[in-house]
C-alpha cells in the first residue's frame, strides 16, 4: 500500500525554511539591542562571548547576522512575489491572445531576456536611487520575464492538449480554462522557478547591498554585512563567514521546498483515496432504435451535415477544399487518407474545435440540428451534449490533475441540473457499459493509473455520458495493441448498436473503416475523391486510382492467401504549399492525362449511390452536390 509520505527533499527544505522565518520573526524583537550594542572588544575573532568575533565598532556579529535575516527575507520574498504575478499573467495573458498578440508578446519576453537580469537592476536602482523599494521593484521587473516566458510556453504546450480541446467544446470560458485545465499543469515547474528566483533573489539583493545599491545604513542586510566582513576578512574571517552560510542556508532551504513540492503536489505520486460504497446506477433509458444502414437519404435524418467546407490558413492557403459529406442518424461514416489529409480537420470543424489562427467557411455546417455556422444558433451548452470525441491519444484526452470521475461528469454537472451524486451513478453506469474493470475506483483514480486501453474505453464513457446525436472518433486505435484495437472498435459498434448513435470515424487504416462503417470518403491533399459503400470496399469496387493504390497496399485475408505482395503507395501527399491547379494526385497516378494537370475533377455521383471525383473514370456523369 502506498503511504502518504512527504517527500524527504521537502521534509528536509521546510524544516530550514521554518527555522529561518522563526528567526527572521522573533530576532528583531528579542536580539536587536545585543546585535547594535557597542563593546570594546573591536575586531575580536570568534570566542565564547562573541561567537563570530565582532566588528570594527564591537558589535556582535553572529546577532547581527541573526537580526539581518528578517530584512534579508522580506526583500527576496517580495521581488520573487512581484516577478512571479506579474510575468505568470502577462505569460498567460500572451498564451490565451490571438495569433498577432502573441508574436508580439513572444518578441517583447525575448528582448527582455536578452538582458541579464543584474543589468536591468542595476538600471533602474541608479534611476530610481539606493534603497530597499527600489531594489525590490527592480530586481521584480528584472526576473519577469523569467516567469513570462517558461508560463507562456507552458500554456501553450497545454492548450494544445486534448482536454483542452474538449473544455472548449463543453462552452468553457478562457479564464476558466486557464484556471482548471491549463495552471494545474504548470504548476511544477512553476513552483520550481519560484523557489530558484527565491533563492537567486536573497544571493541579488545581497550583491546589491554589498555594492552598497540596496540597504543604506543605519539598516543592514546580510550583503551589508558580508561587505563590511571581506574588508576585516584578515582580522576575522568569521565576519564574512556568517552572512555567507546565512545566504547559503537559504538558497538551499529555498532548492528544497520547490524540488519537494513538486514531487508532492504531481498526481501521480498522490496516494489513492479511501474506497466508498458505489452510488445506485440509474436506470437505463431505453436504446434508441437503428436505422437501417446505408446512404443518408431521405429515410434517414442526418445526425451531421457539411456542404462545401473550406479550411484556410492565415496566408490564404486551403488546407480543406469545399468538403461536403452527410452521416445520417445510427449511421457509421469512415473518412479515410495519408496523413494530412485533411481528416481531423474536417472532424475538427463539426466539433467546432478548429484552432483559432484557421479561418472557414461553409454553405452548410449542421451538426444534430445545430446550425454551427450561426453563432447565436449553437450554444456551447447545446454542441456539448450533441458532440461526443473520442481522440487519438488516450494519454491526452485526460486532464492529468484531475480524477476521471471529476472529467466524466463535467459535461451534465455543467451543462444540466444533474446533481453529483446522479451524475457519479450514470458515470459508474457508463464506465461498466464501456467494460471498464472495477469503475467505482477508477472514478476516483488519475489518468496515469489507467492502462492505455482502459483509458481509451474511459474516453469513449465520457463520449457517451450525455448519449449524443454523432461521436466523432478520430483515429481512436493510435498507439493500442492489436488486441485492445480489436476491442475498442467492437465497443463502438455495440454503442452504435445499442443507441443508435451516429459515429464519423477518422482512419488512414482503410481496413479499420471496411470493417466497421456503412460509408467511407477518402480524402485526399484536402478533398473528398470518393465515397463509396462498404460493400463495394470489401470487394474492391472502387473508382478512383488514390483509393485502389490504398487498398493495394493495405493487407487482408484474401492478400495472404494468395501469397500476393502489398504493393507501396509511390511518392507522397503534396503539402497544402506544393499543390498545382489541376488534380493533386496526378503526379502519382498512372491513368493521369494533361487535362488531370490543369482541372481539378469534381466529385460526381454514379447510379449506384457512390461518387468519384476523377477525369478517367467519370466521363459526363451528374455533379454531386
Amino acid at each position: 500500500m502506498r503511504r502518504n509520505r512527504l517527500p524527504a527533499p521537502l521534509v528536509a527544505g521546510l524544516v530550514l525554511a521554518a527555522l529561518i522565518l522563526v528567526v527572521a520573526v522573533v530576532a528583531p524583537m528579542l536580539w536587536q539591542g545585543r546585535a547594535d550594542a557597542l563593546t570594546a572588544d573591536i575586531r575580536q575573532g570568534p570566542s565564547g562571548a562573541h561567537w563570530l568575533g565582532t566588528d570594527a565598532l564591537g558589535r556582535d556579529v553572529f546577532w547581527r547576522t541573526v537580526v539581518a535575516t528578517r530584512l534579508t527575507v522580506e526583500m527576496a520574498t517580495a521581488a520573487t512575489a512581484i516577478a512571479a504575478v506579474l510575468g505568470t499573467l502577462l505569460g498567460a495573458g500572451i498564451a490565451a491572445a490571438g495569433t498577432a498578440v502573441r508574436a508580439v508578446g513572444d518578441r517583447v519576453i525575448d528582448l527582455l531576456l536578452s538582458f541579464p537580469p543584474i543589468i536591468i537592476a542595476l538600471t533602474f536602482t541608479a534611476i530610481l536611487s539606493p534603497g530597499r523599494a527600489s531594489v525590490v521593484g527592480a530586481l521584480g521587473l528584472a526576473f519577469c520575464p523569467q516567469f513570462a516566458r517558461l508560463t507562456n510556453r507552458l500554456a501553450l504546450s497545454v492548450n494544445q492538449r486534448d482536454y483542452v480541446a474538449v473544455a472548449r467544446l463543453l462552452g468553457v470560458g478562457r479564464v476558466r480554462a486557464l484556471t482548471r485545465h491549463v495552471v494545474p499543469n504548470i504548476a511544477a515547474p512553476l513552483l520550481v522557478l519560484v523557489s530558484v528566483g527565491f533563492a537567486t533573489s536573497v544571493l541579488t539583493v545581497s550583491g546589491l547591498s554589498f555594492l552598497g545599491l540596496s540597504v543604506q545604513p543605519p539598516a543592514y542586510d546580510w550583503g551589508s554585512l558580508l561587505a563590511s566582513g571581506l574588508r576585516n576578512i584578515y582580522d576575522n574571517p568569521g565576519e564574512a563567514l556568517g552572512p555567507a552560510l546565512a545566504i547559503l542556508v537559504t538558497g538551499l532551504a529555498a532548492g528544497l521546498v520547490g524540488d519537494g513540492l513538486v514531487r508532492h503536489l504531481d498526481p501521480r505520486g498522490a496516494p489513492p483515496p479511501r474506497r466508498t460504497a458505489p452510488a445506485p446506477a440509474p436506470p437505463r433509458r431505453a436504446p434508441a432504435g437503428r436505422a437501417p444502414s446505408g446512404g443518408a437519404g431521405p429515410e434517414r435524418a442526418a445526425a451531421a451535415s457539411v456542404q462545401g467546407l473550406s479550411v484556410r490558413r492565415p496566408d490564404g492557403r486551403e488546407l480543406i477544399h469545399e468538403v461536403s459529406l452527410t452521416v445520417g442518424a445510427g449511421e457509421i461514416v469512415g473518412i479515410v487518407g495519408e496523413s494530412g489529409s485533411g481528416k481531423s480537420l474536417t472532424a475538427l470543424a463539426l466539433a467546432r474545435l478548429l484552432p483559432r489562427e484557421l479561418d472557414w467557411s461553409a454553405e452548410r455546417l449542421d451538426v444534430g440540428g445545430i446550425d454551427l455556422a450561426d453563432p447565436a444558433k449553437a450554444p456551447p451548452a447545446r454542441l456539448a451534449t450533441e458532440v461526443g470525441i473520442v481522440f487519438q491519444d488516450p494519454s491526452s484526452s485526460f486532464n492529468p490533475a484531475l480524477r476521471i470521475g471529476t472529467q466524466l461528469t463535467e459535461v451534465l454537472r455543467a451543462h444540466t441540473k444533474t446533481s453529483r451524486r446522479q451524475a457519479d451513478a450514470l458515470a459508474v453506469a457508463r464506465l461498466t457499459e464501456t467494460r471498464v474493470s472495477s469503475p467505482e475506483l477508477r472514478m476516483r483514480q488519475y489518468p496515469h493509473e489507467l492502462s492505455g486501453g482502459m483509458r481509451q474505453r474511459a474516453m469513449i464513457a465520457a463520449a457517451i455520458m450525455h448519449e449524443p446525436k454523432l461521436i466523432i472518433a478520430d483515429e481512436p486505435t493510435t498507439a493500442l495493441d492489436v488486441t485492445v484495437q480489436a476491442d475498442v472498435l467492437r465497443l463502438l459498434k455495440q454503442i452504435n448498436l445499442a443507441h443508435g448513435t451516429a459515429i464519423l470515424l477518422i482512419s488512414h487504416d482503410i481496413g479499420v473503416v471496411s470493417a466497421l462503417c456503412d460509408r467511407v470518403c477518402v480524402m485526399y491533399a484536402g478533398r473528398v475523391v470518393e465515397e463509396v459503400s462498404v460493400e463495394d470496399l470489401r470487394r474492391r469496387d472502387v473508382r478512383h486510382p488514390y483509393t485502389r493504390a490504398l487498398l493495394a497496399a493495405s493487407p487482408d485475408a484474401a492478400t495472404d492467401l494468395d501469397g500476393a505482395r502489398l504493393v507501396p503507395l509511390p511518392g507522397r501527399a503534396p503539402s497544402a504549399e506544393a499543390r498545382g491547379a489541376g488534380c493533386a494526385f496526378a503526379p502519382r497516378c498512372p491513368l493521369a492525362t494533361p487535362v488531370c494537370a490543369e482541372v481539378v475533377p469534381a466529385l460526381v455521383a454514379e447510379p449506384s449511390g457512390n461518387a468519384v471525383a476523377c477525369h478517367a473514370e467519370t466521363p459526363t456523369p451528374e455533379v454531386r452536390t
